[in-house]
């Protein structure tokens, strides 16, 4: 028996198919698989081209289970799902779930415990029974998700834009400034550039929150602007997980999170001396959960860390 999971998000789709021991046989990606992002079509798109490079070399027929972690799917998508995966030949529907189940899977076996999530977005979700059984945050870019990667761009942005319409000079200007005016690639006189960098941002708000990562680097640099921006975001995804946390593990998952930096360093801090995990590959988690209910609960366990352990190459 081969089990697949599928790891579908904003920026790219994830396919594992693995062996009941854990064992990795395939393994595909594709582009972003969010429907509510960039349309159903699109996103099946994706998944079936991640389906496909995973399958490669495998019969279709063995896989006895399939898990769809997709951000973004609405009750109608699993349809959209289960017809791609008759016309590849796979003999069962995928059963299809949030990426909060399947992050939470990436990162530990126990059945209880919570989810601490920074990527784009920012949310918190406790799991009872590997079930969300409460979220906090996850509001969204416009009106939460704070201490989201959007979060932190947006405040690096905005200190950035109102330094430059204070400074007397390029020259005057802190790191975290510096580095988000190379980021928007702008040149002129400060005030100059911070009218280029309202415009970039006003036409893709995705720009902003690509700059979330200047606030770590600048932040090592010692600008006290991002610093005060990475305490700030730790502050709030630590009161995130501690609305909804009770007992078990805390996950950390999103790039914000699974990155080495001073974001993870301090919320690791603030999380204070419980156990706490980092997510691994999603695909494996979605495949792990696929394979829980044919091969076991103790058997399971026993393999998860193969499931969700990608090679340098899939990582």
């Amino acid at each position: 028996m081969l089990f697949a999971g599928v790891d579908a998000g904003g920026t790219s789709t994830r396919v594992a198919v693995h062996t009941a021991s854990g064992e990795r046989v395939g393994y595909g990606t594709a582009g972003s698989g969010n429907p509510a992002a960039h349309g159903r079509a699109a996103a099946a798109s994706a998944i079936n081209a991640a389906l496909r490079a995973a399958l490669d070399g495998l019969a279709p027929s063995a896989v006895a289970a399939t898990v769809a972690g997709v951000s973004g799917a609405d009750d109608g998508f699993a349809d959209v799902l289960a017809r791609l995966w008759t016309s590849e030949g796979l003999p069962h529907a995928p059963r299809m779930l949030g990426d909060v189940d399947v992050a939470y899977a990436a990162g530990t076996p126990s059945p209880h415990g919570t989810l601490l999530l920074s990527g784009t977005g920012a949310a918190a979700a406790r799991m009872v029974g590997r079930q969300v059984d409460a979220v906090a945050d996850g509001l969204g870019w416009l009106l939460g998700d704070e201490g989201s990667g959007f979060w932190i761009g947006h405040a690096a942005v905005r200190s950035s834009v109102h330094a430059l319409d204070a400074a007397g000079s390029p020259a005057s200007l802190g790191p975290l400034a510096a580095l988000v005016v190379r980021h928007y690639g702008v040149s002129g006189t400060p005030r100059r550039m911070a009218d280029q960098i309202v415009r970039h941002a006003q036409a893709d708000r995705m720009t902003v929150a690509a700059a979330a990562p200047l606030t770590g680097r600048a932040a090592l640099l010692g600008d006290p602007a991002a610093r005060s921006i990475v305490r700030q975001a730790a502050q709030h995804l630590a009161t995130t997980a501690a609305r909804v946390h009770r007992d078990g593990p805390i996950v950390l998952a999103g790039s914000v999170l699974t990155s080495h930096g001073p974001v993870r360093s301090a919320v690791r801090e603030l999380l204070g001396e419980g156990e706490v995990l980092t997510a691994q590959d999603g695909a494996g988690g979605a495949a792990w959960l696929a394979a829980l209910p044919h091969v076991g609960e103790v058997a399971a366990r026993a393999a998860h860390r193969r499931f969700v352990t990608a090679s340098p190459s899939q990582a």
